[in-house]
């Protein structure tokens, strides 16, 4: 408690010309209540961020502004559009027997969301594909780290190029923070995004860890043969017919989108940006849609831990470009074993 408490208050103060002057947050309790009266198919709530620093929050935003750009030279897919796709769509029912589509991750103080939302698509759509005959829990590390043509680490990166590298150069097994399970698990801690979390609070940005082509002790398959691969690349156009039968045939894909203020104080409901200015580029897994008190929505996996939003999911607004959530999708088929 101290130490959660020293964090807090360190982050409100800083030394300008020798003397500890106080910080002024970007996110305020006023903020929060501008942002419930103004709409109503969200709420929003304090959480940890508020006694974040800005250039904290920022880190965190792990798409490169270069991906947007990349992206519009990737070979979309087209789909032939089937007549009767349902009105609520969600991964986690159509593919029970598939345990990583239920999990949020943790990228703890790293801006490696690029890989996060690469690696836990690519784990799904192992299970898919192989009829829950194959499961694998990709490595973020493995990617994050392994990956220089991706970017720059927990800097920064682009989605494509990290589905380019699993299908060019395949990727190991590797299980959470901590977890000891997998080829190369997440070396970096896991941490709170939200109040009164159980784990320590987020604090700066952690390093890039070294790439290194061995698994742990203990593990016995050998690096090169743990490695999956990837079997083709594409984007989805930009078009929420296309996106929903992609997800519907295939399982979940990586989105990336822009970020404002205003979400990182996401609770429940359809999220949709309503006031705060742009904080970066973030990547996330789409996992299915539906409709919301008569408002459409994709529906989400984060990769902020379960304390952040709703259990670590949100929902955001369907079929208006959102913040360019439709605009930057990427996914690909995996080489099955």
């Amino acid at each position: 408690m101290f130490l959660r408490l020293c964090f807090v208050v360190c982050l409100a103060l800083a030394v300008v010309n020798g003397r500890i002057v106080k910080r002024k947050p970007f996110l305020t309790e006023n903020f929060i209540k501008r942002i419930n009266a103004a709409q109503s198919t969200w709420e929003a709530a304090p959480s940890k961020f508020m006694s974040w620093s800005l250039e904290s929050v920022k880190r965190l935003m792990g798409v490169r502004p270069e991906y947007f750009e990349q992206h519009k030279y990737l070979t979309p897919i087209e789909h032939e559009l089937p007549k009767d796709l349902p009105d609520n769509f969600d991964a986690r029912d159509q593919w029970p027997n598939c345990a990583t589509i239920k999990e949020v991750r943790d990228q703890g103080s790293c801006g490696s969301c690029w890989a996060f939302g690469a690696v836990e698509a690519m784990s799904d759509r192992v299970c898919i594909a192989s009829s829950g005959a194959q499961s694998a829990h990709i490595s973020a590390e493995d990617l994050l780290s392994c990956c220089d043509e991706c970017g720059f680490g927990c800097d920064g990166g682009f989605p494509q190029s990290a589905w380019s590298y699993y299908k060019s150069d395949g990727l190991v097994t590797g299980g959470n923070y901590d977890s000891k399970e997998g080829c190369e698990p997440y070396t970096i801690k896991a941490c709170d995004h939200h109040v009164n979390g159980s784990l320590p609070p987020c604090q700066g940005e952690e390093p890039t860890p070294p790439c290194k082509t061995k698994c742990i002790d203990g593990y016995t398959t050998p690096y090169a043969k743990d490695k999956h691969y990837g079997d083709s690349v594409y984007s989805v156009r930009s078009d929420p017919k296309q996106i929903q039968t992609e997800l519907f045939k295939n399982g979940p894909v990586e989105a990336a989108f822009t970020v404002y203020a205003d979400f990182l104080t996401y609770k429940s409901g359809v999220y949709k940006h309503t006031s705060g200015s742009v904080l970066g580029g973030h990547a996330v897994k789409i996992l299915g849609w539906g409709v919301e008190n008569s408002t459409p929505y994709w529906l989400i996996a984060n990769s902020w831990n379960e304390d952040w939003g709703d259990k670590g999911f949100f929902k955001m607004l369907r079929g208006k470009n959102e913040c360019g959530i439709e605009s930057g999708i990427v996914a690909g088929a995996p080489k099955l074993k």
